[in-house]
């Protein structure tokens, strides 16, 4: 992960609590973070990924405030407002990818003393780096954690309005009903073309190419210097362009919200070997929802690696 980007220092969020303080009290007649005024409940998300699960959940008893969102916004680069550390105050649920993603979540929910119940979706997933290596925290591209998510936030939701609990309740189990659809379909690549090989500009869709059943062929060094945002050693860049301009893989998988020399140097060797690029993002494109992007992104693998 870019650490080196991703977070944001602590004592600049911290800075921001004298021009809060000043805010808190006025405007008396809005809601509070259970929507007291008759509103609907306010949730902050650290990216749109996790704020369009939280709106599907929450259905019209919520208002989302994603922090990062769209695809020409870089979740590497994002830096922290006074506007967001408000939003957090008045939360009634925060989500965190966690993992290291969104540092700043933590730093802005600690600035600002909110009572909102946070959730982690990397601790909600259960998963931990593996031995010798780095946690990939994209786990919004694993669907089981997906739903292990949403139903987090049934709770917390119904938590804050106990009322509408039934309907959290079922707007999750109906999400998971579509995330469950897509594992399926994971599942037909896997039949279909499970052991190809791929190459990956970055680890962020990992964790739905495994569940697809294919086999990463990204040399170690890459994804780590890539990922980190140093500088990939010649010797590794010039054995990747090899192995795709010799067509030996099935599919180089982008993420096309980052970029730089060896990326696009990768695409060309992709385009001279024959290789068909998979374009991913971080955060949701442009007019669709979570379930429509990752079974866009699941179809254009099996179209790559079936083909």
């Amino acid at each position: 992960m870019r650490t080196s980007t991703r977070s944001l220092p602590v004592v600049g969020v911290l800075g921001l609590a004298t021009f809060l303080g000043g805010c808190a009290g006025s405007g008396d007649a809005e809601p509070g973070p259970s929507g007291s005024a008759g509103g609907p409940l306010a949730v902050v998300a650290s990216t749109d990924a996790w704020g369009d699960v939280a709106a599907t959940v929450g259905g019209d008893a919520v208002e989302v405030t994603s922090l990062v969102s769209g695809p020409s916004q870089d979740p590497h680069s994002y830096e922290a407002s006074a506007r967001d550390q408000l939003a957090v105050a008045d939360a009634a649920v925060v989500i965190a990818n966690g993992g290291g993603y969104d540092d700043f979540v933590g730093a802005l929910v600690s600035a600002s003393g909110t009572d909102a119940a946070v959730l982690d979706a990397v601790e909600i997933s259960g998963r931990s780096a593996p031995e010798g290596g780095e946690l990939n925290e994209h786990v919004w591209y694993d669907m089981p954690t997906v739903a292990a998510v949403a139903d987090q936030v049934a709770e917390a939701l119904a938590e804050a309005d106990p009322g509408a609990a039934d309907v959290f309740a079922d707007n999750a189990e109906a999400l998971g009903a579509r995330l469950a659809e897509i594992e399926a379909a994971e599942a037909s690549v896997a039949d279909a073309a499970g052991g190809r090989r791929i190459v990956v500009t970055e680890p962020v869709p990992l964790y739905m190419t495994q569940a697809c059943g294919l086999t990463d062929a990204t040399p170690e060094a890459l994804s780590a210097a890539v990922e980190a945002g140093t500088g990939v050693p010649a010797t590794v860049l010039a054995d990747t362009q090899a192995l795709l301009a010799g067509g030996d893989v099935a599919a180089l998988v982008d993420n096309e919200q980052t970029s730089g020399p060896e990326t696009e140097a990768l695409l060309e060797a992709a385009g001279a070997g024959g290789v068909t690029v998979v374009p991913v993002t971080e955060t949701l494109p442009a007019g669709e929802d979570f379930v429509t992007w990752m079974t866009d992104n699941v179809r254009a693998i099996e179209d790559a690696v079936t083909s």
